[in-house]
Parts: C-alpha cells; sequence; structure tokens
C-alpha cells in the first residue's frame, strides 16, 4: 500500500503483505516526528525495518496484535519464522503487548520479559500527532488487542490483527480461545466504533485489503448477529 502522507496529514502508515500465510504486518507513525510503531513484525522483518528507513522513518516500538507465530515468529508446523528475535537483534525496541498476551509471546518467541511493555485495554500511545489507542479484544487469544491509530479531525484507522476480518472473524477452536469473549469483542467493543472508521486485518482472507467498520456492520455476519446463541451457531459451538 502506498505510505499515507500528504500536506494535511501527520499520519504515516504502510500495510504491507509478508509470509506465506497471507498475513499483514504494518507501519503507522508520525511524519513530523519521523518515528513509527511496527506492527505485528514476523516472516520478512529486515525487508520491513528497511522499508521504515527509505521513508526516513525510525521505528520505536513493537505492536503486538498476539502471540500466535505467523505474527510475532517463532517455530510453527516445524518451521522457523523470523519475527521479534530479529527486530530486537537489528532494532531492539519496547514491545508493547496486552497484560494477558505477555507470558504467551515470551514462550512462543523467546524474547526477554524486560523486553516487555506490558498494557492494560485502553492504553494509548503516542508518537507524534499520532495517538494508537489500544483496545482488548478477547476471543482468538485471551490477550488479543487491536490497535485504534486516532488522528485529530481525521477518520481512526482499525489494525485488528486476527480478531476482525472483511466478512470474517478469528477462529475461536484454538487453544486459549474463547467464543464468547469473541462475541463481545466484536459486538461490543468494535462495533461501537464510527462507520468510518478503516479496517485493516491482520490477513488477507478477502478480496479487498481493507473495508470500512460501516460496511462491515452491514456485510460482515458476525457484526450482525443479534445474540450470543446466534453467534456460536455461526461458530459451531
Amino acid at each position: 500500500m502506498p505510505n499515507a502522507e500528504n500536506a494535511e496529514s501527520d499520519l504515516y502508515f504502510r500495510q504491507t503483505a509478508v509470509g506465506e500465510m497471507a498475513n499483514f504486518a504494518y507501519l503507522l507513525g508520525s511524519l513530523s516526528t519521523r518515528e513509527a510503531l511496527i506492527v505485528d513484525p514476523a516472516w520478512e522483518v529486515d525487508a520491513l525495518l528497511d522499508q521504515a528507513a527509505a521513508d526516513g522513518m525510525k521505528v520505536v516500538g513493537a505492536l503486538v496484535t498476539h502471540y500466535h507465530q505467523d505474527h510475532v515468529g517463532g517455530s510453527l508446523f516445524g518451521h522457523s519464522i523470523e519475527g521479534l528475535d530479529r527486530l530486537m537483534e537489528r532494532n531492539p525496541v519496547p514491545i508493547h503487548v496486552n497484560k494477558h498476551e505477555a507470558a504467551g509471546l515470551v514462550q512462543v518467541t523467546g524474547v526477554s520479559q524486560g523486553d516487555l511493555d506490558i498494557h492494560e485495554g485502553g492504553d494509548v500511545i503516542e508518537v507524534g500527532g499520532i495517538r494508537t489507542r489500544l483496545l482488548h479484544t478477547p476471543g482468538h487469544t485471551p490477550g488479543s488487542q487491536c490497535f485504534l491509530v486516532e488522528e485529530t479531525d481525521r477518520a481512526g484507522q482499525l489494525v485488528s490483527g486476527d480478531t476482525l476480518f472483511l466478512g470474517s472473524c478469528g477462529r475461536v477452536d484454538l487453544p486459549g480461545s474463547n467464543p464468547e469473549d469473541m462475541y463481545h469483542s466484536l459486538t461490543t467493543t468494535l462495533k461501537r466504533l464510527p462507520d468510518d472508521t478503516v479496517l485493516y486485518p491482520g490477513h488477507l482472507y478477502s478480496a479487498d485489503a481493507q473495508s470500512t467498520m460501516g460496511e462491515q456492520k452491514r456485510s460482515n455476519p458476525f457484526l450482525r448477529v443479534t445474540s450470543l446463541e446466534m453467534f456460536l451457531g455461526f461458530m459451531g459451538v
């Protein structure tokens, strides 16, 4: 995706397809301070860092949506995926993670507990004029979080990880998953976001790479459910 740089906005934003599982990684930050956060660095960490450098941006932190290896690195199906380990070798930064995800992240990636900046839901990270609000959205994992990127007088950008996809949502049949938590994360936390919020998922599981919350509220069956029972039926629970 092209760099979202223009005269009116301080937002630096890149969506990049990475790896072999249709993942997206993100770079976001402030054009005025030339500082950026890297979201879910995995598979092609050097290329992501090189892209930030080519754009004149300094990576000053990592944001983790959840601890699964295709988003943060580690051993998966007998293969090693580079991720936070490579980031910390080349460009050590604080790793921002929800408190319910910290232990799993350490176990999966081998990063040090001291590398982590552990957060509650609702915490805000500021880079220049850009605020990133950390939304705790359990369901796919206990500490899954989405990132609401906010800039005054502009529509928000939601980086949703594996919680919300275009037309679907994350799996709830994995260790640590909870379908009831996912229902509340989708219908309480995310569905309340303004319709003009732009949605950027953690995987390309659809024809388009982005949507809006308004469109997803109209078309995504997992946001259109009217009861927990209906949601559990959709999920086969």
